[in-house]
């Protein structure tokens, strides 16, 4: 067996669980890289990552590079004689330190690599109607998750459930999954593949404010999975016009209604009991959970308590 000395490279909760993981199954994790702290939220406080949070009530060897090619960074690095590194939700590595370690980098990618390579892959698995992912573990190479798969789990897709949902299911298969991954490095038993990029790949693009916008002239399936697979997290938004104004709202739940002799213009507002109905080529989307600009987010029963919509009403 051999004896591992572990850099852990993670910033947001998602690579909590693994690092907590990893320190449950007795592995001696000698340092840990995550972000710089960053002022966050409206009142722009500084604010730590979730792994350095955490990292520091288990008194573990933080270090938080602002320039990861920088001399003194790969010294700090090569100091800890780590002979393996893991990283979670990081960032893009130069050579010289996914190279550095005698038994390599490894990644987890929430996605089954190659599909899904990029930024947001929990998301786009749900916003493009996947009813499959899963978690990867591949060695890290000079492009984007495009090294050598080590182990794959995959998981299905209930076709209700949202991204919030599905990121916190992966997140307990990519625990078990690195784990499994270390195990099989401790024992020199790892055997890769090479990912087969002959098919057709799609990709979890970045998102952003382009991406994020619900177009009430798409499919109904369409639109509902947009919006799930951006919920809670950025959430899909939409533009009301109501009352002779307009202001930028955010959907979080919602469910979906055929109607195929829609007699009403995409993007109508009806109210319908306790929801809000908004007209689609192929029926309604019923919106459940809303956040008005400026305000909270909140349950659209409560906001049809004060909130009234016009006959005109519209979502664009």
């Amino acid at each position: 067996m051999r004896d591992l000395r572990i850099v852990f490279m993670g910033t947001p909760e998602f690579a909590v669980t693994i690092l907590h993981g990893l320190l449950d199954e007795g592995y001696n994790v000698v340092g840990v890289i995550t972000a710089p702290d960053r002022p966050a939220g409206r009142g722009q406080k500084i604010r730590e990552s979730d792994v350095k949070a955490f990292a520091k009530a288990r008194n573990l060897n933080i270090l938080q590079p602002t320039n990861l090619k920088s001399e003194s960074f790969l010294e700090e690095l090569e100091a800890l004689k780590a002979n393996l590194q893991i990283v979670v939700a990081f960032r893009m590595l130069p050579e010289a330190v996914w190279k550095m370690p005698a038994y390599g980098t490894f990644n987890l990618h929430a996605s089954l690599l190659p599909q899904y390579r990029g930024a947001a892959p929990i998301n786009w698995a749900i916003i493009n109607g996947e009813t499959e992912t899963g978690v990867t573990t591949f060695f890290i190479d000079e492009k984007i998750d495009t090294g050598e798969i080590i182990l794959q789990e995959s998981l299905a897709i209930d076709d209700k459930e949202n991204a919030g949902h599905l990121h916190d299911r992966l997140m307990i298969a990519g625990k078990e999954l690195v784990i499994k991954t270390v195990k099989a490095i401790e024992r020199d038993d790892v055997k890769t593949h090479i990912q087969d990029s002959s098919k057709e790949l799609k990709t979890a693009y970045k998102l952003h404010s382009e991406n994020t916008r619900i177009n009430w002239d798409a499919p109904l399936q369409e639109i509902y999975n947009h919006i799930r697979g951006l919920s809670p997290y950025p959430a899909a938004y939409t533009i009301l016009e109501n009352g002779g104004k307009e202001q930028r709202v955010k959907i979080y739940g919602a469910f979906a209604k055929a109607d195929k002799e829609m007699l009403i213009p995409s993007g109508a507002v009806t109210q319908v009991d306790d929801h809000l109905a908004i007209a689609t080529p192929e029926g309604y989307i019923c919106i459940t959970e809303i956040q008005l600009s400026g305000k909270k987010k909140m349950a659209v029963k409560d906001l049809l308590n004060g909130y009234k919509f016009d006959k005109n009403a519209k979502m664009r």
